[in-house]
């Protein structure tokens, strides 16, 4: 039985999947004071079966990525990896495979975390699998797109590889949509380097 929540679930992943070349970019310029941070979260480690808090992330920019291993934006692994390796001292780089998009993650956690290594070197800490829109959307990606828990945005993924940063204390600051890459200038600017 399709619901209207689904339906609308449904409809807005097609809707957003057509505007996912375009350079978006959302900055909190609000002062909304949000009812969470991304601290309050605990999430299950790509291997090792390990919950990692992300408070553990605390003092540092963080930068969360929706990936996949069959898109056009996979490539972008290695631009994450490059960034991470030069600047992970001050920005984290987070990876949470999906398969929300034209089924382009479906491998196992195994599966993934064997093809970031062997293709892309990925150092990054990487995550279980999670869906990032839609009804099954994990609470984690549900505060980053709900300026009721965030305090300011309200844009969910568009595709595969959209960007969220969150500054040293836990507040979510930008979105990026999948085509903005670490060498970007805006997203250069929003994390300060």
């Amino acid at each position: 039985m399709i619901t209207i929540k689904s339906l609308f679930a449904m409809l807005l992943t097609l809707l957003t999947g057509l505007f996912a070349n375009k350079s978006e970019v959302r900055v909190n310029s609000e002062n909304v004071a949000p009812s969470a941070s991304v601290y309050d979260f605990k999430m299950k480690a790509l291997e090792g079966n390990k919950e990692i808090p992300l408070s553990q992330y605390k003092g540092k920019k963080i930068v969360i990525l929706n990936v996949a291993s069959k898109c056009g934006y996979t490539p972008q692994y290695a631009d994450w990896e490059k960034f991470y390796e030069q600047y992970g001292d001050k920005v984290v780089v987070l990876g949470f495979p999906a398969n929300n998009f034209k089924e382009q993650e479906s491998g196992t956690d195994e599966e993934i975390a064997a093809f970031c290594k062997k293709n892309y070197g990925v150092t990054f800490p990487m995550f279980s699998k999670i869906d990032v829109i839609g009804e099954k959307q994990h609470p984690l990606y549900k505060w980053l797109s709900d300026k009721n828990l965030n305090g300011w945005n309200d844009k969910v993924p568009t595709w595969n590889f959209c960007k969220y940063v969150v500054d040293e204390n836990g507040k979510l600051t930008h979105f990026f949509a999948s085509k903005i890459k670490p060498t970007d200038e805006e997203f250069k600017t929003a994390v300060g380097i």
